[in-house]
């Protein structure tokens, strides 16, 4: 493999390691679909899957500023959980530090 082709791909990769965690994070609000209203809980559980689609927008362009928005949300997920979910915040600690360190 090249050098240009290793640095694509570590420059691709908190990309799509963020669009996978978005993936895994919705997959959590199939649970709502027994409810008598499941659109609005939908949404509700939805929440956390359109903030890290407005984060990975962010970190698409400028990476630093997205790396830390990452971090942030994840130290935000944590404290939200009580620190109980530290499997489903530190995907959000590792893509916010590959997006810090990975440069063009």
């Amino acid at each position: 493999m090249k050098s240009l082709d290793k640095k694509r791909i570590f420059y691709c990769l908190p990309r799509i390691l963020s669009f996978l965690y978005i993936a895994f994070i919705s997959v959590f609000a199939l649970d709502v679909f027994s409810e008598p209203q499941w659109l609005v809980g939908l949404f509700m559980h939805l929440i956390p899957s359109f903030i890290l689609v407005g984060i990975t927008t962010i970190a698409w362009k400028n990476e630093k500023l997205g790396g830390f928005l990452f971090i942030g949300a994840g130290i935000f997920f944590l404290l939200f959980t009580h620190f109980e979910s530290i499997l489903i915040v530190f995907p959000g600690f590792f893509i916010g530090v590959l997006f810090i360190l990975i440069k063009k």
